[in-house]
């Protein structure tokens, strides 16, 4: 099809498939918290504003859960369609793992979801508000197992290969593998920033629009709030993260830089723009910034990140 082969096709169509189904658990996650946070300051100051904005939010939130678990399901059979070898390969630690998520994360969320969405005025106060952490802890326990799979397929550690397949010997050693913790703490805090931005732009919306009541300038002003401390945080922590990645994946890094060669006593510059060209090993109409690939992934102006150059073709 088109000049492409199988394995391009499956790519394409995963490609597409994870892209669209993050959108939803990212924002399920902060939304999630967001919602325990409005009934928590509504319990305890009875301002009515939190208690509405509850209430707009949760129905939002339920669509994009629903969202988030079909297009989820999509994605984990492609997992067996597109991508066979790998899960009979793998599958003897990215099954548990994705069992565990269901177990401790789904379940949790699902079971306390109906009292949260539809409870509000058929249980107390205090057990619908219970309800409603117990669905914000389910999502983040659910990126923990999400992340600890996706961490140990970059940097995997506590198996064996045994008869051609991966057999766990260390499942303390499989979950906090070494780029664990920096994924973890990357990806939740990008989800928190998403829903944040998105309520924010809900906010800002409604102001333009006119409405400028009380609820929405809470709404905007706690979605900014958030902003401020998370997005300098979130810099903070992708820095930490892509050093982690520099120490254990310097392939992975030259590759997704586009870096195939070092200029001797020349820093390294970042590629903005180009297409990679594997038979000529170049990078062509390369658009670059001299010195900030250095700057960026070895805090200086002269050491070097490793090119593709540095190690040899594999296939």
């Amino acid at each position: 099809m088109f000049g492409l082969t199988a394995l391009e096709l499956a790519r394409i169509q995963f490609a597409f498939t994870v892209s669209f189904h993050i959108i939803f658990p990212a924002i399920t996650i902060g939304l999630a918290s967001f919602l325990a946070v409005l009934e928590g300051l509504w319990l305890k100051t009875r301002d009515s504003d939190y208690i509405k904005l509850f209430h707009f939010w949760s129905k939002v939130f339920a669509v994009n859960f629903g969202m988030g678990v079909v297009s989820g399901l999509v994605m984990a059979y492609q997992f067996g369609t597109n991508w066979s070898f790998f899960s009979d390969f793998a599958g003897g630690i990215t099954g548990p793992l994705l069992t565990y998520e269901v177990l401790t994360a789904f379940f949790l969320e699902a079971g306390f979801l109906g009292v949260m969405l539809f409870g509000m005025n058929r249980v107390g106060e205090k057990l619908h508000f219970f309800a409603t952490c117990m669905v914000a802890l389910g999502t983040i326990i659910s990126t923990f197992w999400i992340l600890a799979s996706n961490s140990f397929m970059q940097t995997p550690q506590g198996f064996e290969i045994i008869d051609n397949r991966i057999v766990p010997v260390d499942w303390l050693a499989v979950i906090f593998n070494p780029s664990f913790p920096y994924r973890l703490l990357h990806m939740t805090t990008a989800a928190f920033l998403a829903a944040a931005f998105f309520i924010g732009a809900s906010a800002a919306w409604h102001l333009l629009k006119g409405n400028k009541s009380s609820a929405m300038k809470k709404m905007f002003s706690m979605s900014l709030w958030l902003i401020l401390i998370l997005a300098p945080l979130q810099a903070l922590i992708g820095d930490a993260h892509g050093l982690n990645t520099l120490k254990h994946q310097p392939v992975k890094v030259a590759a997704m830089e586009g870096h195939w060669e070092n200029k001797p006593g020349e820093a390294t510059p970042l590629i903005l723009f180009g297409i990679p060209n594997m038979e000529k090993e170049k990078t062509e109409y390369a658009l670059e910034i001299p010195y900030l690939a250095s700057i960026i992934l070895t805090h200086s102006l002269d050491k070097q990140v490793p090119a593709l150059k540095d190690y040899p073709p594999r296939r």
